[in-house]
């Protein structure tokens, strides 16, 4: 007889959750199948839409302003838990996934649109579209990405969530997976993540719209710092924004170190290494020597920037990355291939239990034949509509696409369940740079040939932000007892909204701001533009800098370092790392501030709530600050004055004190953290 773990309570999880199963052992989710118990209802629908507007404006400006994503899972968990508390209703637990399926497709449609689809702007390809054109077509990248993404992960559903049971750690699934559980309990956690997404809004809002500060400190600004900052280009600086800082507690301090290292090799030595070397660099600020010098007189790049260096090191890493995984893409490819291709001869087949049960694979062949059939018309009869091979260059695109997917997909979704993080960015560069190289064999060169990698590299990535986000939901539901299928069609309709919010956005910004500026500095993107425009666009590929990187990222590769980490922090400014870093220090503190463990939790996991608002809150704000600068742009008022005038030094001090406050502020607050909270 086969040995069962019952929960002992349905609050509980069973004691065999994350424990490997012994032989012939069952795992019986907290709501088993027979429980009968409905998972959409009207309340999933309608919150987890909201979920989908708030989250995925918020998270939107994030990504834009600092390169990095933000988890959207368990803040959402959070606040519908605590939902259910104010309107003093149980909350239901898969009910409450069904919310999370929904609501998360936000930080999926994020995760894969900011980071290519900008590109657009700053390579100036919109004008060929239209403003509706541009709109559509920036919604359809990843509404397509993210739909490939669900149906690539059906078949490794099994195998991710029952195969490997207790042998993947799921790191942010555990995470989720907790607070809804708790949240049958209660939801005092939400009113935590209330209030700092309150002071988050109020804090940044003050700063970005009326000035009340300087939202980035800088020491150029310093009297003091002078003679280094004209002689040396030597500058430090560092965003004030509550946001970065809740940012630096969740990411951690052994990532947010490495990836200060890496800006500090950028700005500390690179840059004033090129400035007292480089006649052309000598004349130049620091910033242009970080991005790119131009002649004045022709506009023409003369120096390619210094970030140039951290492209290839991200590149070389998402490399360094497959390689180390090679064994996953083998192993996902044969379990692709057993589920696809499974013989059913002898076997008496039954309608398999609400726990295993997915959408079809007739189904997904079907879609995923749509899907093909769309990408393949798209590129046709738009992008590459006036080339000569636009047939062959199509299906070439097509097949790249598919074939790129398939096989980063695994390596995100094992990334995710072992460390929760996964290196979509260096992917996308890769698929990048192999569509560039392939598709220019074929003769496409030029604004299709940019168009054609970049609408390519968007569709990968959303596929790949969805599949790390996706083996989460399907292992939250595994120990929870949701249906798989629930789940799936949750997603793929939820990305439909969040594809359209995020485009909405996204245009927004570019109107407000531009990209590519020190306001939306879109660093991700920035990053493919000059990828596509290297490639495509017949201008000099800075091929030295790439390789300069790429051997950086190896030798940090071989002292068993992040690469990819190390390769954002050269890339990024570091005004956008510095307060990550310092961030990152004060959860360090708060963890140590106790030598009792459960204390320790206690308090860091509050630090987690507060810093999940920060983010939230202070994303929010930039989307308000984009609409107050829209509105009075309408009305002929192209910048809001500063409160203090003329004045440039009070501001740039005030942030400081203010960043400084605030992190102070965090401390204390999650050290009044209980054991039983």
């Amino acid at each position: 007889m086969n040995k069962e773990a019952e929960p002992k309570t349905k609050l509980d999880l069973p004691e065999n959750a994350y424990r490997e199963l012994k032989e012939g052992e069952k795992y019986i989710p907290v709501i088993p199948h027979e429980s009968g118990i409905t998972e959409v209802t009207s309340r999933s629908i309608i919150f987890g839409v909201l979920m989908i507007i708030i989250f995925s404006a918020a998270a939107s400006f994030i990504a834009l302003k600092l390169g990095q994503g933000i988890e959207t899972a368990i803040p959402i968990s959070i606040l519908a838990v605590g939902f259910s508390t104010m309107v003093k209703r149980k909350s239901i637990l898969i009910e409450n996934v069904n919310i999370l399926a929904i609501g998360a497709t936000s930080g999926i449609v994020v995760g894969g649109s900011v980071f290519v689809m900008p590109a657009i702007f700053m390579l100036g390809l919109d004008k060929q579209q239209g403003t509706f054109g541009t709109f559509l077509q920036i919604f359809i990248v990843p509404f397509l990405g993210a739909v490939l993404g669900v149906l690539f992960l059906i078949p490794f559903r099994k195998y991710f969530t029952t195969e490997m049971h207790g042998k993947l750690p799921f790191p942010e699934g555990t995470a989720t997976t907790e607070i809804l559980v708790a949240g049958e309990k209660g939801g005092k956690q939400a009113k935590v993540l209330l209030y700092s997404l309150g002071i988050g809004i109020v804090l940044d809002y003050l700063s970005l719209a009326f000035k009340f500060w300087n939202d980035v400190f800088t020491t150029s600004l310093v009297d003091l710092w002078s003679n280094m900052t004209q002689k040396y280009k030597a500058v430090f600086s560092m965003n004030t924004s509550a946001a970065v800082l809740g940012l630096g507690i969740i990411i951690g301090l052994k990532y947010a170190a490495i990836i200060m290292a890496g800006s500090m090799l950028s700005f500390f030595v690179l840059i004033p290494l090129f400035g007292y070397l480089s006649p052309v660099c000598q004349s130049a600020s620091y910033i242009d020597i970080f991005r790119e010098i131009k002649d004045p007189n022709t506009g023409e790049i003369i120096f390619h920037g210094v970030r140039n260096i951290g492209v290839g090191g991200i590149f070389a890493a998402g490399v360094i990355s497959i390689i180390k995984m090679s064994s996953v893409i083998k192993q996902a490819l044969s379990q692709v291939i057993s589920q696809i291709f499974k013989k059913h001869e002898g076997e008496v087949r039954t309608e398999p239990s609400r726990l295993d049960r997915d959408i079809p694979m007739s189904m997904v062949m079907i879609i995923g034949g749509v899907l093909a059939i769309a990408i393949f018309l798209y590129f046709f009869f738009v992008v590459v509509k006036n080339e000569p091979n636009a047939f062959l260059i199509s299906f070439l695109s097509l097949i790249l696409t598919f074939l790129i997917v398939f096989l980063f997909s695994a390596v995100s979704a094992w990334a995710v369940a072992m460390i929760s993080v996964t290196p979509i960015s260096g992917m996308t560069l890769t698929t990048l740079i192999i569509g560039a190289v392939a598709l220019s064999a074929f003769g496409l060169k030029g604004d299709s040939g940019k168009l054609a990698i970049l609408l390519i590299g968007g569709i990968v990535c959303t596929a790949l932000s969805m599949s790390g986000s996706l083996v989460t939901q399907f292992k939250i539901g595994y120990w929870l007892g949701s249906t798989p299928k629930t789940i799936q069609w949750s997603n793929i309709l939820g990305s439909a909204l969040a594809s359209l919010t995020v485009t909405a956005v996204i245009v927004l910004f570019a109107k407000v701001y531009g990209y590519g500026t020190p306001q939306m500095p879109a660093p991700q993107a920035s990053a493919m533009a000059a990828v596509a425009n290297a490639f495509m666009g017949g201008k000099d590929v800075p091929w030295l800098f790439y390789s300069l990187g790429a051997v950086i990222a190896v030798i940090v590769s071989m002292l068993n370092i992040s690469a990819l980490a190390f390769a954002l922090g050269m890339y990024l400014p570091i005004e956008l790392n510095s307060p990550i870093f310092l961030g990152a220090i004060v959860g360090y503190l708060i963890q140590k501030s106790t030598k009792d463990k459960k204390l320790s939790k206690a308090r860091n996991d509050k630090a987690i709530l507060i810093a999940s608002g920060f983010i939230a809150g202070g994303a929010l704000a930039g989307v308000g600050d984009g609409i107050t600068r829209a509105i009075a742009g309408m009305n002929g008022i192209e910048e809001l004055p500063s409160v203090w005038g003329e004045n440039i030094h009070l501001p740039n001090y005030l942030g400081l004190l203010v960043f400084l406050a605030l992190a102070v502020f965090l401390f204390f607050d999650a050290k009044r953290a209980k054991v039983e909270e």
